[in-house]
């Protein structure tokens, strides 16, 4: 049977046993009547760990950033963010449909933009315009190829939030993965922003479940509106206890997929009718470009899916790689060796 190197997403990781037997042993309550002890701990050691007031526990990233966006803004309201940023592509439409605010977009390289760049676009005070409320940044960033915001771009960005009193949410799906990369904790980049959603099911390992953390009046509000968008649990504990065993086994391993992802980076630089910059790789996503002639990123993915290398094709030209726990290194070059073969082949 041939050996599967699935590279598609870092959510494909499966707990490990010593996290199961974590979960087996969780004590639990109803989280919904707020006595479940294993998601208490788990928010009180997030809010700290971000450096904030508070931090609830919810289902999905997706879920952290909408009940986040709900919860500043009102139906009319404004989003400012990059054009590639997860809560406006990947969210199924939430801005509009759950809180009737619309984007505007910026186009920043790898999804990180300016200051200036937002401050363009804030709208005047005019009854004509809708009214300019939240700034989303995005760290690390997905399309970006897991680009890493520079903390001083964020610092500008409350500079810029502080002027126009402006709420700043950083959707930190991979924070950890952006603090590992630059030697950073959590609050270097935390202490810039009003709110901060962070998920445990990506390069973290657990199985379910994203923090979503900020001042106390903000985090009243996303309880109620993750009650309103069907994110309660009642014993959600045995979840928890996943993502508090992560925070403590799990984070150093990010560096090892950081450095599987460059290697494989320079590994395809080399191949013909494949195009991507390995400088650019920064943290554990790789996106490279299929030449026209080879055919689709699709065909190109549909022949590495044959020989059990799994990956995503995120465009007609590009394909997304995604390196996690669940692949070593060893697997890491049989990748290599496949795309190789496939290159070399055609």
């Amino acid at each position: 049977m041939t050996e599967i190197v699935d590279l598609r997403s870092d959510t494909v990781t499966r707990p490990s046993p010593a996290m199961r037997a974590a979960i087996a042993a969780a004590e639990v309550g109803d989280d919904v009547l707020g006595d479940d002890p294993t998601v208490n701990r788990l928010q009180e050691r997030m809010a700290a760990f971000l450096g904030k007031e508070a931090a609830l526990f919810v289902p999905s990233g997706s879920m952290a950033n909408q009940v986040a966006i709900r919860s500043v803004c009102e139906p009319g309201d404004e989003i400012i963010a990059d054009e590639t940023t997860h809560s406006y592509n990947f969210e199924g439409g939430g801005p509009a449909a759950l809180s009737g605010a619309s984007m505007r977009l910026i186009e920043g390289p790898r999804g990180l933009f300016t200051p200036a760049q937002a401050e363009a676009l804030i709208r005047p005070d005019n009854v004509h315009y809708p009214h300019t409320r939240l700034i989303i940044v995005e760290n690390t960033n997905n399309r970006g190829g897991g680009s890493v915001w520079p903390v001083e771009q964020v610092a500008g960005l409350r500079a810029v939030a502080d002027r126009h009193k402006l709420h700043l949410h950083m959707d930190g799906a991979r924070l950890m993965n952006a603090c590992v990369a630059r030697g950073l904790k959590p609050t270097d980049y935390t202490r810039h922003v009003d709110s901060v959603s962070m998920c445990f099911s990506k390069g973290l390992g657990a199985p379910v479940g994203s923090i979503v953390a900020g001042p106390a009046w903000f985090i009243k509000r996303c309880h109620r509106f993750r009650k309103m968008f069907g994110g309660a649990m009642r014993q959600a504990g045995i979840l928890a206890a996943a993502a508090l065993y992560a925070l403590d086994h799990n984070v150093e391993h990010l560096a090892e997929d950081h450095a599987n992802a460059r290697r494989l980076a320079e590994a395809l630089a080399g191949l013909p009718g494949l195009r991507i910059d390995p400088t650019t790789v920064e943290t554990n996503i790789v996106i490279f470009e299929i030449d026209p002639q080879r055919g689709s990123a699709a065909d190109f993915a549909a022949k590495l899916h044959e020989r059990g290398v799994w990956m995503l094709a995120t465009g007609p030209q590009k394909v997304r790689v995604v390196t996690h726990l669940d692949v070593p290194r060893a697997q890491i070059e049989r990748a290599i060796t496949v795309f190789r073969e496939i290159c070399r082949a055609a």
